[in-house]
């Protein structure tokens, strides 16, 4: 069943539709064709997905490397500009130069760190035996890209009961417009509507679905509900990427010990 209108207080961004609960039946079935990724891992106790929240890496790097060279042209036409005259710019023309430096280096270091500082994957764990979710979540502050504690990894765990899931679709900055699809993970207050925090869970509304579903069967009836995937599991830390310097850069994941050890094994 799919929910028409809003359950929870507040719905996401851009919501489209509410998914079934974490124990009511799914509301479609799992095709593995269409699906980005086999699960990364799948045994008695726990399924591992793949997540991105940062969808199409690569780019950004160049965008970064154009834009640290554009701020550089502010210094370059200062100095040229007191060397040739004799004295400082008018008031009018260094603010301006002043401003373009300031925002081609501030652009410059959050397209990078967009591109290069999230993980090579930031998977999801649904433990059955614990009934908890355990989630791997790149945090990042497009306010302070110069920061180091407001970017970066931090694993978080939540009980299953508590995820609701919801389809999104916004238009994006993308030219003329865009329509941007996701599937996104509430957590509620126990026994409320109340959204207490929410995330990314999979691009694409019908894949979302069909991963969500895939959680539920999973932590209702066990692994063997699951389909059969015909790709074996992507190795995310291993893979060899020649050609997408930002893939390159990005860090492996490395769950913390204790959050490793306690989302792949029973109480």
């Amino acid at each position: 069943m799919v929910f028409t209108t809003p359950l929870l207080d507040k719905p996401a961004p851009g919501w489209k539709h509410d998914l079934p609960g974490p124990n009511e039946l799914p509301s479609i079935e799992p095709y593995p064709p269409v699906l980005s990724n086999p699960p990364n891992s799948v045994d008695d106790a726990y399924l591992e997905l793949a997540r991105a929240t940062v969808r199409t890496r690569g780019v950004g790097v160049w965008i970064a490397l154009f834009m640290l060279l554009l701020s550089m042209a502010a210094p370059f036409f200062f100095i040229a500009y007191i060397l040739k005259e004799g004295a400082v710019p008018p008031p009018i023309p260094s603010i301006a130069l002043l401003m373009s430096f300031i925002v081609g280096l501030w652009s410059g270091i959050y397209c990078w760190r967009m591109d290069v500082t999230p993980p090579r994957d930031e998977p999801i764990r649904f433990n059955r035996l614990r009934r908890k979710v355990y989630v791997y979540r790149f945090h990042r502050n497009g306010l302070r890209p110069f920061s180091r504690t407001a970017w970066g990894i931090r694993a978080e765990a939540y009980d299953w009961d508590d995820l609701r899931a919801e389809a999104c679709s916004v238009y994006g900055p993308m030219g003329s417009g865009g329509l941007i699809e996701t599937v996104t993970l509430a957590v509620v207050k126990p026994g409320t509507r109340q959204v207490i925090d929410r995330f990314h869970f999979a691009h694409e509304i019908q894949q979302g679905e069909m991963y969500w579903a895939m959680a539920q069967l999973f932590m209702q009836q066990g692994p063997h509900a699951l389909p059969t995937f015909p790709r074996p599991p992507r190795d995310w830390n291993n893979e060899t990427v020649t050609f997408n310097l930002a893939r390159r850069l990005a860090p492996k994941v490395r769950w913390p010990a204790e959050i490793d050890r306690e989302s792949r094994t029973a109480p």
